[in-house]
């Protein structure tokens, strides 16, 4: 018996959509080799993880301004009225909604 290169065997399970996917990704490889494809992927692929601290502070932004505008409404289906310093108060955090979505764009954009 030949003695292999390779002696630790590694075995896991996908979903027939995932074997799909892995497929379409080793045609575009230019692979029929499924051992060799995972095997690159795992030692030469790489993850990336996004740490965009903009992300959280545009999350709560956002949660923000729906806040303001569902009790803007509420008191407009009340009163019939519509204060100024209520629609400031909206334009504001939707300034910084845009301004932290032009931060997170730029960061994204240096990476490719």
């Amino acid at each position: 018996m030949a003695k292999r290169k390779r002696d630790v065997p590694v075995l896991f399970w996908v979903s027939a959509k995932e074997m799909e996917l892995i497929q379409e990704k080793m045609a575009q490889y230019g692979t029929k080799n499924l051992s060799a494809y995972l095997r690159k992927m795992a030692i030469d692929g790489y993850v990336v993880t996004l740490e965009l601290p903009e992300l959280k502070e545009l999350r709560s932004l956002m949660r923000y301004s729906s806040n303001n505008l569902n009790q803007l409404t509420r008191r407009v289906h009340e009163t019939g009225r519509i204060y100024d310093a209520d629609l400031e108060e909206i334009s504001k955090r939707q300034e910084q909604i845009w301004e932290g979505l032009s931060k997170i764009l730029t960061q994204l954009a240096k990476l490719s």
